[in-house]
């Protein structure tokens, strides 16, 4: 089993990237992101994003009621159905979910993020939480019949309620819940880099001590990127790749050995 996360970035070339996944054998479940997306349906809806950050050093998108609406229209209504879409004419029955469908991902709402502004600790709440556990007995029956899951946010909360979660987060508990050996990260840059702005600086291999020391290291959203890394590389994977999801094969050169592997 090898799932599949692509990012949520514009330059990912999804035409190849479903291309690619035609080409594989093994069952295999698609999770997708899209922030850009997002953003700039949120633009064209009057408001700005909000990104928060917690009193840990962790930011996230705030997700009050226009910002659940804007996820609603770009994960789970136009990024969703046009992966679907592009799955469907390589020939992969896709079936496109969100977490609320089926409970497939069901989760706890944030009780509240402690956050400082302008030197004050606060408490805000919003309709974000993090996933606690998986649908697996729907989702294998999916796979079992030939359906392949392309899955996005949001999840469900203990009272039904959509809420935003990290993907990163669902990934983890997809793989624990799912057993996948395989986990690959498509994303807008060649790999793990220890400079953003340089390429050349990308990391083949990591091991696990080696990822746990590179998440004190960092902050806002890529300590919460390190943090998710580090939880799904505890929980029993064989192996992590992070791999350019922009390249004219972006699956097929993570699995020949390309981008940062963490085994």
């Amino acid at each position: 089993m090898i799932i599949v996360k692509i990012g949520g970035g514009e330059s990912l070339n999804l035409d190849a990237i479903v291309a690619d996944l035609a080409g594989v054998e093994e069952p295999f479940v698609i999770i997708h992101g899209a922030n850009a997306l997002r953003d700039a349906i949120a633009e064209k809806m009057g408001f700005a994003k909000q990104v928060i950050t917690s009193a840990k050093g962790y930011s996230s998108v705030f997700s009050d009621d226009d910002a659940l609406d804007a996820i609603l229209m770009a994960y789970s209504g136009l990024r969703n159905k046009r992966l679907v879409e592009l799955c469907q004419r390589q020939g992969i029955n896709a079936v496109g979910l969100t977490g609320l469908d089926g409970r497939i991902v069901e989760g706890v709402r944030n009780k509240g993020i402690r956050v400082v502004e302008n030197g004050r600790k606060m408490l805000k709440r919003d309709y974000s939480g993090k996933p606690r556990s998986i649908n697996a007995g729907l989702l294998n029956l999916l796979i079992d019949n030939g359906y392949t899951p392309v899955l996005t946010i949001p999840i469900v909360d203990e009272s039904g309620t959509a809420i935003n979660s990290e993907n990163d987060d669902v990934v983890c508990k997809m793989q624990q819940a799912l057993a996948a050996g395989t986990v690959v990260q498509l994303i807008g840059a060649p790999g793990f880099m220890d400079d953003a702005n340089d390429p050349a600086s990308m990391v083949p291999r990591l091991t696990r001590a080696e990822l746990e020391q590179r998440e004190q290291q960092v902050d806002g959203r890529m300590k919460r990127k390190m943090h998710a890394l580090n939880k799904l590389a505890r929980g029993g994977v064989g192996r992590i790749i992070i791999s350019d999801g922009r390249t004219e094969h972006p699956l097929r050169d993570a699995l020949a050995g390309g981008g940062t592997w963490i085994e």
